[in-house]
């Protein structure tokens, strides 16, 4: 055990690293055959809020031979005193040095973190490259969405988890304890589970350059490797394993609140957004399922907030039963609940005032685009008519702060496509004040809310040119200068970090140079302010050779090799480029339950692709 006392009168926040908390599993490492760390590549306020780490958490912590503890990145403060005092990067449960584990476990759920997980490393001392580790070493793995593009990481990782690990997991940590038990060479481990559905081994898969020195395709590199792989998902949601207590921190995390997960997926097909490809399809959790959840999770934890998880909670079909079935249990013991993914197009105000009889907070909407010819582009699937139904109906329910989420820098975009922005959230503040006194709150705030588009794999914008940071940058100018309300909030987001975020999002093995020579420099915790600094980035690119222009700033053809070919995530790259067409066409495609667009997620035992047949 590290001891770690004297370290934390010295740092801010010591609650992030004691550990012991309401929940939390102990267990004797000398009676476990498996220890894993789970490693989360941020502060302990963000890891703690993820839903998919609470899961595998108590999942694979209820097998008898494996105990999961948790890692997160420490802050600044903590980081320098565990340098200074030579304390290795450690667990919170048994505070045990992370180099002492089986499988060092990280989840990407940014590819900004991408620098803070070659930091853990080191401070775990743990080699940084794969090839380097040796007999007796942790085995270095990662999931999540970004590992949809392992590349990036291929060098730093042992084997990628593609989809959801509540299935890959059991299969691996029994393949695991037959070989740890049989004394077999480290090699012998990744051969074995090299044919485990949802498992990519990077070593063991060649990367072929054309003349010019572009990526041009990926092949294996032995026998019993599949040339596609393909992910893995969870059909039967209702039996799927969900936790029925959480751990409950000693001090404020992101979301400090129970979470449901209402269902996976997306029918909806935004043309711009990951996550409502590689998650496809759509697999629901049935509402009485839920409310037993809710209730022993409120119980087990003294939550007095319940959030409904979702990529869209008002596509859930059982809502109406679900809140039925939650409004008495709330009511009586005094827990909010809250939807965070609503759609304005379906928005109810007597859905809301329902939920929001405990505790009345902001309302989020996402237009995406300014005017209608380019949400038609994305896809996004709603009207200016949507909006202003949507905002009357929440101020005249008595709600006085709307926040609006756009982008820019979207494809086909135009000068005139930014002014809409502005113009859309003028026409909210207008519909406030159309709105007769006595229904109205007194006063009204619109937050506009813009990110930056950025390309992702596995979507129909795959092989889009992302724009310049300088373009960028006299976009947001443009409907800066354009909002004169005072009644309108505009955020938006750093240039420089999206621009980075473009590499990483659809880059190839060569970016392994960089983020080396980044971490060299001293980059970590990219996606925060006060860390980033783009110019360490760029010295990193010059070390390297390489040039992140390359990665960003043009257009792909639907010929070009792309690093992330080998993964099969369920949607077919022709359908992702029909959409693409579709796009430029302006054309809007309906969601699933209007009509099935043959995406290829019906492989998968598509429940909306089974109720068509």
């Amino acid at each position: 055990m590290t001891k770690i006392e004297p370290l934390l009168h010295k740092v801010q926040k010591a609650a992030r690293y004691t550990g012991d908390e309401l929940n939390s599993v102990m267990k004797d490492a000398a009676q476990v055959t498996t220890r894993f760390a789970f490693c989360f590549p941020d502060v302990y306020e963000i890891g703690m809020s993820h839903l998919g780490m609470k899961i595998l958490y108590h999942l694979l912590n209820e097998r008898d031979d494996t105990w999961v503890e948790r890692v997160f990145a420490p802050w600044e403060d903590m980081e320098t005193e565990m340098r200074r005092a030579g304390v290795p990067l450690f667990a919170l449960e048994s505070r045990d040095a992370v180099s002492e584990f089986d499988f060092v476990g990280f989840t990407l759920q940014y590819e900004m973190s991408y620098s803070n997980i070659l930091n853990m490393l080191e401070l775990a001392d743990i080699p940084l490259r794969s090839e380097e580790r040796n007999e007796g070493m942790p085995f270095v793995c990662a999931g999540g969405p970004c590992a949809f593009n392992p590349e990036p990481l291929a060098d730093f990782v042992d084997f990628f988890l593609l989809g959801e690990g509540e299935e890959i997991w059991p299969e691996v940590l029994d393949i695991f304890a037959q070989w740890k038990a049989s004394g077999a060479p480290r090699q012998a481990f990744l051969e074995q589970i090299a044919g485990v559905q949802g498992i990519y081994i990077p070593a063991f898969y060649d990367v072929q350059w054309d003349e010019q020195g572009n990526f041009a395709g990926l092949t294996p590199n032995r026998p019993g490797v599949p040339e596609t792989v393909q992910k893995r998902i969870i059909r039967d949601l209702d039996h799927v394993y969900f936790p029925d207590k959480l751990v409950v921190p000693y001090m404020e995390i992101v979301h400090d609140r129970v979470m449901l997960e209402v269902f996976r997926g997306c029918i909806r097909g935004c043309r711009f957004c990951q996550a409502g490809m590689i998650y496809r399809p759509v697999r629901e959790k049935d509402s009485t399922t839920l409310c037993n959840y809710a209730e022993k999770l409120i119980s087990a934890t003294g939550y007095d907030e319940i959030s409904l998880a979702s990529l869209s909670t008002s596509d859930y079909t059982q809502l109406p039963d679900l809140m039925e079935g939650l409004l008495p249990f709330s009511e009586k013991e005094h827990v909010s609940l809250s939807l965070p993914s609503l759609r304005i197009d379906n928005f109810s105000l007597d859905l809301m005032e329902k939920v929001q009889k405990v505790r009345k907070s902001g309302l989020t909407f996402a237009p995406e685009a300014g005017t209608q010819r380019l949400r038609d582009v994305i896809n996004k699937g709603i009207t200016e008519e949507d909006l202003m139904r949507g905002a009357r109906l929440a101020f005249e329910g008595g709600w006085s702060h709307i926040k609006l989420y756009f982008m820019i820098g979207l494809p086909t975009e135009t000068e005139e496509d930014i002014l809409g922005i502005a113009d859309l959230a003028q026409k909210v503040v207008d519909t406030f004040y159309a709105v007769d006194k006595s229904k109205r709150a007194k006063f009204v705030n619109v937050t506009v809310s813009v990110s930056s588009f950025v390309p992702k794999a596995f979507t129909p914008f795959q092989w889009e040119a992302q724009d310049t940071i300088r373009t960028l940058k006299e976009k947001q100018k443009l409907l800066k200068d354009a909002i004169h309300s005072r009644h309108i909030i505009y955020n938006y987001h750093e240039s420089y970090v999206s621009h980075l975020e473009g590499v990483f999002a659809r880059g190839d093995r060569k970016l392994c140079r960089v983020l080396e020579q980044a971490h060299q420099l001293g980059c970590k915790y990219d996606g925060w302010d006060e860390f980033f600094v783009y110019g360490r980035w760029m010295e990193a690119f010059e070390k390297a050779g390489v040039d992140p222009m390359w990665y960003t700033a043009r257009k792909r053809s639907f010929e070009e090799a792309l690093p992330w070919a080998h993964i099969d995530c369920g949607v077919t790259t022709a359908f992702l480029r029909r959409e693409c067409e579709r796009a430029y066409a302006e054309q809007v495609t309906p969601n699933c339950r209007e009509a099935c667009s043959g995406c290829g997620a019906q492989q998968l035992d598509c429940m909306e692709w089974r109720k068509k047949q």
